[in-house]
């Protein structure tokens, strides 16, 4: 790509690729200096250098200008990198349909469930926490929202792969960052608003205004799918630039769920929409789903697909890894994996809990609190386990640079009726969890869903994943109990 196609008067200057690390080597690489929250790129150009940067764009005087490199300075180097990264790889979110949606909690079932229903009709790939996905290929992704960059690299992937449309997550801190200031989104979604993230942005007020910037940012052409059951669902209303539509359980809207019936296997009710009642079946379960999945489909329907196309797909949902899991290997007991890591997250599949276990049949739980992350939630989790569950297992739970045990105690506080126990080594807490149900028992686990990592003093070392745990416990299990049974 050559900089005078991009920078208005820039000079004839060929660039392979972009950087904005400047430890990592690069060929005739153009170097961003982009202010982080700890570093700032203006301090590593040399090192940009000798690892390959030929270009410089900067925002302010350097200390050092070497002979041989090109310097752009500019008035803001992240909004230069965002512009550049979308015409270096092609503008592809400019050819695609881009769904978004942001939110606490949903998105990853919501952006999962609709990259499902809209891979029915034309090729749609994901991004979010679970990583990126195109066809049956999953890339991993350090961010639920990656960089610019990535972001922008992954989709023109996505198109020379054939893909027409992208269902991702949209952060709250990756608006916060500009990390999709140049993202072209067609349709964007709001599920709810609620505790997490405080650490990052200080208060509520700010946490709202991150996430309203995906509504401000889109223009009056495009559409802004609102819960209006949550608070901030009904300010965002008033306060997108979008054309809003509206989606509620409690109250009407445009497209409000009616009739709600749960089962432990599935899930039944009616969208009321302009006075029609559409019956929908759907394999997913929780009345959180129903949020979630009337989220699928007023977005859907709202971009032209029909009922008629749509609920039809409800009823066998592949299952959203990690996202209310339920593993079974023949024990008699449920056995449910959840990423759930928030306090309204654990409302919910508590909710979902009582509701599948029967009077005096118990419910364990096992869960902790990432590390390094908002403290003043781990004492609310304890709270709503103890007000849920007969028995809480504490451990690990990417500590970061902290104790497990100290994290544990913080939950702790939280707790005053339910038996409560630490274990350190998620593994074994999984298992004693496993160890401890009876027929009739539910077992959760909660926090980390189907991620693979745990992190440690501040790297990523292997965990095998909660699903995975669980599978290989119970068969172990099971296998003992039976061969006890034959003896």
């Amino acid at each position: 790509m050559n900089i005078s196609n991009i920078f208005e008067n820039g000079p004839d200057l060929e660039i392979d690729e972009i950087m904005t690390d400047s430890r990592k080597q690069g060929h005739n690489a153009i170097f961003f200096c982009i202010k982080g929250m700890v570093n700032d790129g203006h301090d590593f150009v040399s090192q940009a250098v000798n690892n390959g940067a030929i270009c410089v764009v900067h925002s302010r005087e350097l200390e050092e200008y070497q002979e041989g490199v090109t310097y752009l300075m500019v008035e803001d180097t992240m909004r230069a990198l965002n512009e550049f990264a979308a015409i270096f790889y092609g503008s592809p979110s400019e050819k695609m349909k881009v769904y978004g949606v942001t939110g606490t909690n949903g998105k990853s079932t919501i952006a999962w469930v609709t990259r499902y229903m809209v891979n029915n009709f034309v090729k749609c790939g994901y991004v979010g926490t679970i990583g990126v996905v195109i066809d049956r290929d999953v890339y991993d992704s350090p961010l639920t929202t990656p960089d610019t960059v990535y972001l922008h690299k992954m989709f023109r992937e996505m198109y020379d792969q054939g893909c027409r449309a992208v269902s991702m997550e949209v952060s709250s801190i990756g608006l916060e960052e500009h990390r999709v200031d140049t993202i072209d989104f067609d349709v964007v979604s709001f599920t709810n608003l609620t505790h997490d993230h405080l650490d990052y942005h200080g208060n509520f007020d700010n946490y709202y205004k991150a996430k309203k910037k995906l509504f401000t940012m889109v223009g009056s052409d495009k559409t802004a799918v609102i819960n209006i059951d949550d608070p901030y669902g009904e300010l965002l209303r008033k306060e997108s630039n979008a054309r809003v539509v509206t989606y509620a359980l409690e109250r009407a809207a445009d497209y409000q769920a009616v009739d709600v019936q749960l089962f432990p296997d599935h899930t039944e009710f009616n969208i009321l929409y302009k006075g029609e009642k559409y019956p929908v079946y759907t394999n997913l379960v929780a009345r959180f789903n129903v949020y979630n999945l009337l989220n699928v489909l007023a977005v859907l329907h709202e971009d032209g697909y029909t009922f008629e196309q749509l609920i039809p797909l409800c009823r066998t949902i592949p299952q959203v890894l990690g996202r209310m899991e339920n593993i079974v290997e023949g024990q008699n007991f449920t056995m449910l994996i959840d990423y759930a890591h928030t306090p309204d997250g654990f409302e919910k599949v508590f909710e979902y809990a009582r509701a599948i276990t029967k009077p005096n049949h118990r419910i364990i739980v096992v869960f902790g609190s990432a590390g390094a992350r908002d403290a003043r939630k781990r004492s609310e989790l304890g709270r709503i386990a103890d007000e849920n569950c007969s028995v809480i297992i504490l451990t690990s739970e990417d500590p970061r640079h902290e104790d497990p045990a100290q994290i544990a105690e913080a939950i702790r506080s939280g707790i005053t009726r339910s038996a409560c126990l630490f274990i350190k080594d998620r593994y074994f807490a999984i298992r004693q969890g496993i160890e401890l149900a009876q027929e009739g028992d539910t077992v959760m686990v909660l926090g980390k869903g189907d991620e693979d990592y745990m992190d440690i003093e501040g790297k990523k070392e292997h965990w095998m994943g909660d699903q995975n745990a669980a599978h290989e416990i119970l068969r172990e299990i099971m296998e003992e109990r039976g061969e006890e049974n034959e003896a």
